[in-house]
Parts: C-alpha cells; sequence; structure tokens
C-alpha cells in the first residue's frame, strides 16, 4: 500500500512530542487560528459593513451582495490556496506559512479603509489568498513534523483549536457592541474596528521566523527530487492514477462541506440579525441602541457556533481513530445535513441560539476535522502541500458559488415570499450539497492505521 504504519507505542499521544514538536503544533495552531479569526470577524461585520457601504437596510440587497463579497473572498482564498500550495512544496513549509500569514493579517487591516462594496471586495479578494494559502502549508507541516502515531490527534487538535479564534471574534463583536449601546465610539464604526484588529495576527510571522524550521522529510524530498519526481508539480499529481484519484475525491469531501459552512451556516448569523431585529424594532427602538444588540447577539452566536464547532472537531478527530476515515465522514455529512436544515427553519427566538446553532456547528465542522486529518493521509511528500491545497481550495473555489446561490436564491428564487421565508427556504434547498459528500465516500480510500505515503513509492506509477 506504499505507506509506512503506524510505530507500536503505548500510553497517552502527547507523549511522544518533544519541545520542538510542540512549538510547530503551537505554531500551526495558531496560524490557523488567527486565520479563523480574520474569517470569523468577516462573518460578523460583514452585514453592518455592507449596509454602511452600499448605504441600505434591505436585507435581501444586503444578503445578495453579501453573497457576492463571501464568493470573492473564496475565490481569492481559492486562488491563494492552488499558488501557496505549490509554493509549500517547492519553497519550504515554514517559510511559506509565514507568507501567508503577512498576507492575510495585513489585507484585513485593509479592510477597515474600504469607501464602498468594490474596493471592500478587492480586499477581501487578497485576504483571501493567505487565507487560502495557511491551512495546507501548516497541516503540511504539522503532519510531517509530529511522531506518526501521534499525528491524526495533533491534526485534530490544530483544527479543534480553530474555535478559540471564532470565539475570540466574538468576543471582539460583543465588546464593541457594548461600546456601541453605551454611545462609547460615538462616531467610529465598529466593523471597521473588527478589521484593525483582524491585522495584529502580523505579529505572529515575526516572532517565528528564525525558529521555525522546514520538516526533515520535506528537506530529504526535495534533495531527492529528480525528473520525474518534481515537488509542487500539478502534471504530476494529476499524471499519477493513485494521486489523481484522491486529489478528485479530497476535492469533493470539501465542496460540500465548504459549501455548507460558508453558503449556510455562517449565514445562520445573518438570519439571526433579522430576527432579533424585528423584536427590537417592535419594542420602539431603533439607531445605534439596535446596532450595538445586534452585534452582541452576533457575538453570542459565533460563541454557540463555537461551542459546537469544538465538540463536533473533538468528537470526530477521536471517531477518525476509532472507526476509520469514512465512517466518520459519513455521520458527519448525515448529522450537518439535517441539522442545519432545522436550524434555518426553526430558529425564531433569542433562546433557540443556544441548542440549534451549536447543533448545526457540530456535524458541520465535525467535516473539517476530518479534512485536517485524511488530506496530508492522500498524497506523497513533494506533492503534499499542492495536493492538500488543491483538495481544500479547489473545493473552496468552486464552493464560492454556494453564498452566491444563497444571495441568488434568497432575493430572486424565494425574494415574493414575506419576511423572513426568502433566506429561510434558500438555506434550507442548500444543504442538498452534502449529498455531493456521502456520494463520493464509497470511492475514496480508508487510511485509518497507516502512515504518510512514502515517496520513493511513487516512481512507478499505478492504479492504487
Amino acid at each position: 500500500m506504499n505507506t509506512v504504519p503506524h510505530p507500536p507505542g503505548r500510553g497517552f499521544w502527547w507523549r511522544e512530542l518533544n519541545r520542538y514538536h510542540w512549538f510547530v503544533l503551537v505554531v500551526g495552531a495558531l496560524g490557523w487560528l488567527f486565520d479563523c479569526l480574520d474569517q470569523q470577524l468577516f462573518n460578523i461585520a460583514r452585514v453592518p459593513a455592507l449596509k454602511d457601504l452600499l448605504g441600505t437596510d434591505d436585507m435581501r440587497v444586503v444578503t445578495e451582495f453579501g453573497g457576492y463579497a463571501t464568493a470573492i473572498f473564496l475565490a481569492g482564498w481559492a486562488a491563494g490556496g492552488l499558488g501557496f500550495g505549490i509554493l509549500g512544496d517547492r519553497l519550504g513549509r515554514a517559510k511559506t506559512m509565514l507568507i501567508t500569514i503577512l498576507v492575510y493579517s495585513v489585507c484585513t487591516g485593509l479592510s477597515a479603509a474600504a469607501v464602498g462594496f468594490w474596493d471592500f471586495a478587492f480586499y477581501r479578494f487578497l485576504t483571501g489568498l493567505g487565507v487560502g494559502g495557511e491551512w495546507a502549508v501548516g497541516v503540511a507541516l504539522v503532519a510531517e513534523t509530529i511522531p506518526e502515531r501521534a499525528r491524526p490527534y495533533a491534526l485534530g487538535l490544530l483544527q479543534t483549536l480553530s474555535t478559540v479564534g471564532n470565539v475570540t471574534a466574538a468576543g471582539i463583536s460583543m465588546g464593541l457592541g457594548w461600546l456601541e449601546q453605551t454611545g462609547r465610539l460615538e462616531t467610529l464604526d465598529a466593523w471597521r474596528i473588527m478589521f484593525l484588529i483582524g491585522a495584529l495576527p502580523a505579529f505572529l510571522a515575526v516572532w517565528v521566523r528564525r525558529r521555525l524550521q522546514e520538516p526533515e522529510r520535506w528537506r530529504q524530498a526535495v534533495a531527492a527530487k529528480t525528473s520525474h519526481q518534481r515537488p509542487g508539480s500539478y502534471a504530476d499529481l494529476f499524471g499519477h492514477p493513485r494521486w489523481r484519484k484522491n486529489a478528485l475525491l479530497g476535492f469533493l469531501l470539501a465542496f460540500a462541506g465548504v459549501v455548507g459552512l460558508w453558503g449556510i451556516l455562517f449565514f445562520s448569523i445573518d438570519l439571526i440579525r433579522a430576527v432579533l431585529r424585528e423584536g427590537l424594532e417592535a419594542q420602539g427602538l431603533s439607531g445605534a441602541v439596535v446596532a450595538g444588540k445586534l452585534n452582541w447577539w452576533a457575538g453570542i452566536a459565533s460563541v454557540m457556533i463555537n461551542v459546537g464547532a469544538f465538540a463536533g472537531m473533538w468528537t470526530f478527530s477521536e471517531l477518525n481513530e476509532r472507526i476509520g476515515r469514512r465512517p466518520s465522514f459519513a455521520l458527519a455529512f448525515v448529522l450537518a445535513m439535517i441539522s442545519t436544515a432545522l436550524g434555518f427553519w426553526f430558529i425564531r427566538h433569542p433562546s433557540d441560539i443556544f441548542w440549534l446553532v451549536p447543533l448545526m456547528a457540530f456535524g458541520q465542522f465535525g467535516l473539517f476535522a476530518g479534512y485536517a486529518i485524511y488530506f496530508p493521509e492522500l498524497f506523497p511528500t513533494r506533492l503534499r502541500s499542492t495536493g492538500v491545497s488543491f483538495c481544500y481550495n479547489v473545493g473552496r473555489f468552486m464552493a464560492a458559488l454556494g453564498p452566491l446561490t444563497l444571495g441568488l436564491l434568497t432575493s430572486k428564487v424565494f425574494g415574493h415570499l414575506p419576511g423572513l421565508l426568502p433566506l429561510r427556504w434558500a438555506g434550507i434547498s442548500l444543504c442538498a450539497v452534502f449529498l455531493i459528500g456521502l456520494a463520493a465516500l464509497p470511492f475514496a480510500p480508508e487510511t485509518r492505521g497507516r502512515g504518510l505515503p512514502e515517496e520513493e513509492a511513487d516512481a512507478t506509477p499505478h492504479a492504487g
């Protein structure tokens, strides 16, 4: 099978890590954590930013342009992922990861300077370039540095800790919401402050620049390269039957999960804002008071998403090692589809945020723990960053159609329906995307208990 099985070991997996292993895991986790912080700041700030930049409170218009902005961001994510994925295999995991952190941090800060929709969307595209590249090279760095038996658990933990970045974004939203309610921001826009805060992770790249080293596995692969084994080559990736099949199947798995997350779940915050706005305006409230309360509740909703996300990623990280990769994915896809459809239909009161939102996030984020563990196991060292980037970021590129479709469904297809029904029915309709992931699973290889693919085995193409 061209793999090295996990070496026998006893005791807790983390006892196999030395100080440098922990350093790499912390750096990888922080890079993805701050990446997720910037993503969530965008999700939370999207509605108030677009209302300000478009000069309208019409939720149909805001949702439509929110879909455009998110699609542009995801397109940048995909483009950056593909480009930085190749660079990660050629230049190195550590160097490339530091570049991506600088890109997404600085460009998030630039979003605060937007004066209209198109320059805002342009800054989001640039941010997406860095965001898309960081995950694949960070995962490859950790996968190739951590001992084999500890690797799946470490990757699952890296993905799970991303919720800390998401909760931090929620805390920022809640804090700024409180300042808005009390009038302490005066003429300052809370959404602009959020994006300025998103520039701070750039300091991480400065902090780790000297100590972080390239994995020995990658250095050996680059040293041993031949004209038939080129690092970061899409021609090699798709010229080999086994790697081509794995790349296409990984893409389908990622496509379903990313559409579900960015095209449905993250728009539940917009639905919650709209539900709560109706209630607050019915009480005679308006202006900064309403804006502050909505930011506060958007923060609460984001916290609840991440409560479910943490539980889901932790649970499915364990399931991946206990029952296998494919059964874990199947369970997560089914849970994600059912819970998300129920959530979009039944969220009607503030109390619903505390149980329906975590339920939706549990299944959806469980998928992403699977991606972090599974995708590095599909490719050899010299193609690992490229292959993982292809799965995740071409999936994301195509998944840019998700928020775009949600916006069009809301404004065009279901736009004639009263109240919030357009957004509800749009979200429920898109849940069918999880069936694509389920359909791909029977053809995907089961990799539980196997090591990362050996570089030497890549010399002779085979159907594997």
